[in-house]
């Protein structure tokens, strides 16, 4: 389960036909066969799993991504020595990133043979231990900004109709007025970014995986927790029990926070404003968006929200 909030950088004119291209240079490049390639997701990244191997194929929308690629992998590394299991780059007959057609191209082991995500009690413990850990020496993580790439996403996004551009905007405004009012619980950290039970998943022995580490910042803690929150509040995408699991492995209840109402509709806005970029690639994200801005305009319940 996953739905595409990170706010990395945006381009114009990258949607499948594109990615597809990028992908058949970057496996030229590094050895591989494209051939049977699964496209798994088309957000900030375009994501493929290989038929040929074990590898997932991650390609940022720009060349501007090459800082924040250099950085997952530094990342990737600072986890998987420290305990946190987290998906390792894959070996290939290339040096990564790659620059293909103006994208940065990263080839990730698969975390295992399938998609089996892991529970919210795992992804609790997993953040728990993660955000305990200290950066090493060299590793300078960027500082949160939760709205940092939202108004050029919403300018980039051609086929958004001006009126749901205008509300955007001024919602974006509203809310980040209202985040530089917060007073927080927990102390600043390092924090995943994207945290939610879709980017954890299973390896072929069991154990949960931490994936997608393009969203890691120092932040707020309580910007991991928000996701699994809402999932269940707002969306009932998790059920009581399995958010109760989430809380009792974490060990704060983020619901609890008189902050939350303000950090759940950032995190919302900014999901909505995430689908804004790709309602021009297919008719299922347009009729989403669709049934997002009119929860977002009349305040109506969002238990039909699909996740993507």
């Amino acid at each position: 389960m996953a739905d595409g909030s990170g706010d990395g950088v945006d381009s114009v004119g990258f949607g499948v036909v594109e990615a597809r291209s990028v992908l058949a240079a970057a496996c030229a490049a590094a050895g591989l066969d494209p051939a049977g390639a699964r496209m798994l997701r088309l957000g900030e990244h375009a994501v493929f799993r290989l038929a040929s191997a074990s590898l997932v194929v991650r390609i940022g929308r720009s060349a501007d991504y090459l800082d924040a690629a250099r950085q997952e992998l530094a990342v990737s590394a600072w986890l998987n020595s420290s305990g946190v299991p987290t998906v390792r780059v894959a070996e290939v007959d290339a040096d990564q990133p790659l620059i293909v057609d103006d994208r940065v191209v990263v080839f990730w082991r698969t975390a295992g043979s399938g998609d089996e995500y892991g529970t919210t009690g795992e992804l609790a413990t997993a953040l728990r231990r993660m955000h305990a850990l200290v950066p090493p020496v060299g590793l300078v993580l960027p500082a949160f900004v939760p709205f940092g790439r939202s108004s050029r996403r919403l300018d980039d996004a051609a086929d958004l109709d001006p009126a749901d551009r205008s509300f955007l905007q001024h919602r974006v405004e509203v809310l980040d007025d209202a985040y530089r009012s917060l007073r927080f619980a927990l102390p600043p950290g390092p924090i995943h970014g994207d945290a939610n039970v879709g980017n954890l998943l299973h390896d072929d022995d069991g154990t949960p995986v931490l994936i997608d580490l393009d969203g890691f910042a120092t932040g707020p803690r309580e910007w991991d927790l928000i996701l699994t929150a809402m999932y269940h509040d707002l969306y009932g995408w998790h059920s009581a029990d399995e958010y109760a699991a989430f809380v009792d492995g974490y060990g704060f209840d983020v619901m609890a926070w008189d902050g939350y109402p303000v950090l759940r509709d950032i995190r919302e806005t900014m999901m909505v404003v995430w689908m804004a970029q790709n309602i021009g690639n297919d008719d299922r994200t347009a009729a989403e968006f669709g049934k997002r801005m009119r929860a977002l305009r009349t305040g109506a319940s969002r238990r039909d929200w699909s996740p993507f």
